[in-house]
């Protein structure tokens, strides 16, 4: 079901949990265009159908990375603005995309949405092309970063060290932000304390988080045991480095 997270006199937030890997979807409204874009969504069917409901113009679709869990719901909203991080071609990508986000690593870009400006940061790390959006209240993470920890980098284009620069970066950038603005993942996770929401507030991130406080000492870094794990996705993962290194050596 999706709820609304998040009103402000400039912009709507809906939040929903979708698909069987539990994904969460998010909404952005721009209440004075009802211009909206959806990130990471599971089903289009759903999504147009919402802002149907809702007379929304669904003209936009934003992706933080292009794993399929992410990804799904691009193929029936490939009519609109698709947008993915150039990057994300390293692992594969190949769309349906339409739009490309160029900008280097740990740097943002300014996307629009109506009335609404959000900063899209280049955070790789989970994979190549990975961004971040933060502005007009929000920071929507994707699996750069949950709530309690960070996203796993033993996926194909996964890099730790580069997911470790993209979280101080994340940071550095979130230090500057009002400490009430909501960050919203990809997925929902426990936090240490037992609870286990879909968004926090930037203060409670910057407090509690096990990645972000781990980032400035290479012992506790290299120990956090999110970062990779012994499944049939490293196993997966194993298999498409080693069909692409055999494929750039012919």
């Amino acid at each position: 079901m999706a709820n609304t997270i998040l009103e402000t006199p400039k912009m709507l937030v809906i939040q929903a949990q979708l698909g069987e890997w539990d994904n969460l979807n998010h909404l952005l409204v721009c209440k004075s265009t009802s211009s909206a874009a959806i990130i990471d969504p599971f089903f289009a069917k759903y999504w147009i159908e919402v802002c149907s409901d809702n007379g929304w113009t669904l003209s936009q679709v934003w992706l933080t990375h292009s794993h399929w869990d992410h990804s799904k719901g691009v193929e029936g909203l490939a009519d609109r603005e698709v947008w993915v991080h150039e990057l994300e071609a390293e692992r594969g990508w190949n769309g349906p995309s339409n739009h490309e986000w160029k900008n280097r690593e740990n740097t943002p870009v300014i996307q629009r949405i109506g009335n609404l400006e959000i900063e899209v940061h280049h955070t790789p790390g989970h994979t190549p092309g990975h961004v971040t959006f933060i502005g007009e209240g929000v920071v929507v993470s994707g699996d750069c970063m949950f709530l309690g920890r960070c996203g796993r980098t033993d996926l194909f284009g996964g890099d730790a060290e580069a997911q470790r620069r993209s979280l101080i970066h994340l940071k550095e950038r979130l230090k500057r932000a009002p400490e009430d603005w909501l960050v919203l993942p990809g997925h929902q996770y426990a936090l240490s304390d037992g609870r286990n929401p879909t968004f926090i507030t930037v203060g409670e991130l910057l407090n509690d988080n096990e990645a972000l406080n781990a980032l400035h000492s290479d012992d506790a870094w290299h120990n956090l045991e999110f970062l990779s794990f012994d499944d049939s996705l490293a196993e997966k993962a194993r298999r498409e480095k080693a069909r692409s290194q055999t494929n750039q050596s012919q």
